[in-house]
C-alpha cells in the first residue's frame, strides 16, 4: 500500500514540475527568427576577449570587420553600453517616450557602425496583469522599438523580437519603483 502511494506522490511531483516549467515558457514573436548568439560561436584558444555570453574568436572578429586591437576594444565598450541601456515605458503602455527615442538613436548609430551585428529586442513588463496580457504587452513594447529602428534605416533582417512578459524582472520589489524598472525593452547583441 505504501509503495503505491509513493509512486503516486512521485508522479504528482513530476506532473507539477512539468506544468510549472510549461507555464514559465517565453513567447517568441511570430515571423521574427532569432540569430545565433555569440555564445554559439566556438571560441578559439587564447582569444582573451569575452562578451557577456562568451569569448569572441578570431573568425567572429573578422566577420565583424574588426582587425585591430583598438577597433575591438572600442566595439566591446560600445557593445557593453548598447546592451546595458534599456528603454522604459509608462504603466500599461508601449508608446515610446522622448528619452527612449534618444536612447534608440544611439542604438541606430551603433548598428550603422557595425553592420554585421544583429539584435534581439526583448519586451518586458511588471508583475501586474495576467501572463497572457503581459506577454502581449511585452510584444508590443519590443515591436515599438523594432519599428523605430527600422524607420531609422536599420534592416529588418538584423532585428528579432521576443516577449518575456513579467517572467524576467530586473527589480524584485512589489512597488512602483521596481515596477517602473521592469517596464522596459532590453537589447541583446548577436553576431
Amino acid at each position: 500500500m505504501q509503495h503505491g502511494m509513493k509512486a503516486v506522490a512521485v508522479w504528482c511531483g513530476l506532473l507539477v514540475m512539468f506544468l510549472t516549467v510549461s507555464a514559465c515558457s517565453k513567447k517568441a514573436v511570430p515571423g521574427q527568427a532569432a540569430y545565433p548568439s555569440a555564445a554559439a560561436t566556438p571560441a578559439g584558444p587564447g582569444t582573451g576577449r569575452y562578451t557577456p555570453s562568451g569569448p569572441i574568436d578570431e573568425a567572429t572578429w573578422q566577420r565583424l570587420g574588426l582587425r585591430t586591437e583598438e577597433e575591438r576594444q572600442r566595439f566591446l565598450q560600445e557593445m557593453d553600453q548598447f546592451q546595458n541601456e534599456d528603454i522604459y515605458f509608462e504603466f500599461d503602455a508601449y508608446v515610446l517616450m522622448d528619452e527612449a527615442k534618444t536612447i534608440l538613436d544611439k542604438k541606430v548609430d551603433f548598428l550603422r557602425r557595425y553592420p554585421a551585428v544583429h539584435v534581439t529586442i526583448e519586451g518586458h513588463c511588471d508583475e501586474r496583469g495576467t501572463n497572457d496580457y503581459n506577454l502581449a504587452l511585452g510584444e508590443r513594447r519590443a515591436n515599438s522599438a523594432w519599428q523605430y529602428l527600422v524607420n531609422s534605416g536599420i534592416e529588418p533582417h538584423r532585428l528579432s523580437m521576443i516577449s518575456y512578459g513579467e517572467e524576467r524582472p530586473i527589480a524584485l520589489g512589489h512597488d512602483e519603483a521596481s515596477w517602473a524598472k521592469n517596464r522596459r525593452a532590453h537589447f541583446v547583441v548577436q553576431f
